[in-house]
């Protein structure tokens, strides 16, 4: 712990599957990868880190989508506004993450669509934290600053602001200060297209 800093004891996370992967033509959440589906892989990685509470957001396709979860250990919350973007998206994970467990003060959000997300990748963001007294790690890929990221709880309010389809992305370059990262080379990898889907089978 650094003097001063903040510092992140309890860590959620929040996974954004609400989209309706429309360049892909079908739903990206469902795509079977792994021997699961790309959602399900994601969501049993962020069960492996122990951090809890873990929310996944829903939109686009819910009843299907929720069903494949129906035995895995986090909350499903619908979000109405997933046309607007991800950024609703974001702040509909954060609002359930505050009404769920007020006392968290740290939150990863994650996509779904990169495959080669793990539980060491998760785990150091909230290492990194801890170390730098940060209030936002973010993954480095493509000399770029993305998902998934680590925000403090004094962000909550200011995250909850966001609008549109950019996410956090705007948010992490203007607040780049605050911002340490972690090297995640294969986060570049993520599904947009059929063609990214055949090239990572």
């Amino acid at each position: 712990m650094i003097e001063g800093k903040p510092y992140i004891e309890k860590c959620g996370i929040v996974i954004l599957a609400a989209g309706r992967s429309a360049r892909l033509g079908q739903a990206k959440q469902m795509l079977p990868y792994g021997g699961q589906t790309l959602l399900l892989h994601s969501v049993e990685v962020a069960v492996c880190t122990g951090f809890s509470p873990i929310i996944v957001v829903l939109g686009a396709n819910r009843v299907e989508i929720e069903r494949s979860l129906s035995a895995v250990a986090a909350t499903k919350v619908i979000n109405d506004e997933w046309e607007e973007g991800m950024a609703s998206s974001i702040r509909c994970g954060i609002g359930e993450l505050k009404r769920q467990s007020p006392q968290t003060d740290g939150v990863i959000v994650m996509v779904c669509d990169q495959p080669f997300i793990n539980e060491g990748i998760l785990k150091n963001l909230l290492l990194v934290q801890r170390n730098t007294g940060k209030a936002v790690v973010a993954s480095r890929y493509e000399n770029v600053n993305g998902t998934p990221v680590l925000f403090h709880r004094s962000l909550f309010d200011e995250l909850m602001q966001l609008k549109g389809d950019k996410g956090a992305g705007k948010f992490l370059e203007q607040h780049s200060e605050l911002v340490a990262t972690v090297a995640f080379s294969e986060g570049k990898t993520d599904i947009d297209t059929i063609e990214d889907y055949e090239h990572i089978k």
